[in-house]
């Protein structure tokens, strides 16, 4: 059955329009409420968010339509994305709700849930929760209504647990770490955990206003990151997005570090350590050097469609434990059950660590092939990339790179945009067809619209 709201990633959209309007999030809370209470008399579910200034609204309609079914409702307040996901799991509660457009901007918001076990819900699910969307609201009796109750000490929890994710050794003494939490959901949790590890922390990025999470920082704009470490002398910096699943860092010398050469670092040191097992799993935007570089590691590389749930599923299936996304979406499935930017970090600095390197020489034995990416605002961008003549324009490109490159041509499967992205061992090459291609989807537009 077709989806009519979930999509990669949960449920997003511009707040004020359908579905990211509090009526929805009433009768969406009603609709998971009476699913899980099919399994659970009385179901408990988790709610984090964070800290754009919808996600309050949204909170109390989520809440309220939850409690209607008879579910009990626990609070966590501002809390990363994977921190719903570990919180689910410890508490044993039979669901976790986020509330997040991740590295959206404000303007946007959206809902991610989480199973009992802490990872996405299946399509059975989500299918169950949309058919239940049809249903007329109704409330249980009222001895059956559900009770709310925040939990204070959410963040410790996660702190705690994300400590325990490397080993009781290591420690950051000495280490001067900038840290940009993208004015986002790890703004109080990022820098303490770090302080606490030893690190000296400069924070940046961490006075979230409600309407500043993500505005020229974070994973997605690193540029302050990169201008902050320089200005401090510091040895690295760590960026999040505003959910605090996303994560990219940044050498000595401000050099960005992306989730492929992440990727690279963790392989390469799990693979020594005999950790590594399974195929190590990218997406169809994974730079061809990462490719290049398993090959001569003489480990098994997979690709799968951009997204974080179809990386997890690749591993799931190959009995793998490590995978990602360029964008810093990075899943050490031996520590956590979703893409934990914090674990993440920690993972990379443990491997600093044990190699007595610094970032920028770990990252060095990866090559990057040149690859752009064009991005391109679009309404029905599915019909626009099924064009004739941008399907003509495409396998024009693809001829061109046959055995020199790759070209993806894609909507955007969060937001309303098409992405262009072509990758070639030469940048002229790179910067010709890349234009070629997106003029080609531009003209589209006129045509499909």
């Amino acid at each position: 059955m077709h989806k009519r709201y979930f999509g990669t990633d949960g449920i997003r959209g511009h707040v004020g329009k359908w579905p990211i309007t509090a009526e929805f999030m009433l009768k969406l809370g009603r609709a998971m409420g009476v699913v899980l209470a099919r399994e659970e008399s009385q179901p408990i579910v988790l709610i984090g968010k964070d800290t754009r200034i919808s996600g309050y609204m949204f909170e109390s309609a989520l809440e309220a339509g939850l409690l209607a079914a008879g579910a009990e409702v626990r609070l966590l307040g501002p809390m990363p994305t994977p921190g719903v996901a570990y919180l689910t799991r410890s508490m044993r509660a039979d669901a976790g709700i986020v509330i997040s457009a991740s590295h959206n901007p404000h303007q946007d918001n959206g809902i991610k849930f989480f199973s009992a076990i802490g990872e996405k819900l299946d399509d059975a699910v989500e299918l169950a929760i949309e058919a239940e969307l049809d249903a007329p609201f109704s409330t249980v009796e009222s001895e059956a209504i559900g009770k709310a109750m925040r939990i204070e000490d959410a963040s410790a929890r996660y702190l705690e647990f994300c400590k325990s994710t490397v080993s009781r050794s290591f420690n950051l003494h000495g280490v001067h770490v900038v840290v940009d939490c993208a004015h986002g959901a790890t703004y109080q949790i990022a820098p303490n955990m770090f302080s606490e590890l030893g690190a000296k922390v400069t924070a940046i990025g961490n006075r979230p206003d409600g309407l500043n999470i993500n505005r020229d920082c974070g994973s997605t704009s690193p540029a302050t990151l990169s201008r902050t470490v320089i200005e401090t002398g510091a040895d690295l910096g760590i960026a999040f997005d505003g959910d605090g699943d996303r994560l990219q860092m940044v050498d000595s010398s401000g050099q960005i570090i992306d989730g492929d050469e992440l990727l690279y670092i963790l392989a390469l040191d799990w693979h020594a350590q005999g950790r590594l097992r399974g195929p190590l799993v990218g997406t169809l935007m994974s730079n061809f050097g990462l490719e290049q570089a398993m090959a001569a590691l003489g480990v098994p590389f997979m690709r799968t469609k951009v997204g974080d749930r179809y990386v997890m599923q690749a591993l799931r299936e190959h009995d793998g434990v490590l995978g990602g996304e360029t964008s810093g979406h990075i899943l050490c499935l031996d520590r956590v059950s979703t893409g934990d930017a914090i674990v993440s970090a920690l993972q990379v600095l443990e491997a600093l660590a044990r190699g007595g390197r610094s970032l920028a020489e770990c990252a060095t034995g990866m090559r990057k092939v040149p690859q752009t990416t064009i991005n391109i605002q679009a309404t029905g961008a599915a019909r626009i990339v099924e064009d004739a003549e941008v399907q003509q324009v495409l396998a024009h490109v693809q001829s061109r790179l046959a055995g020199q490159g790759r070209v993806v041509l894609r909507p955007s499967g969060t937001e309303p945009l098409i992405r262009v992205t072509v990758e070639a061992r030469e940048q002229d090459m790179v910067t010709e067809l890349v234009g070629e291609l997106a003029d080609a989807v531009r003209a589209a537009q006129g045509r499909v619209s």
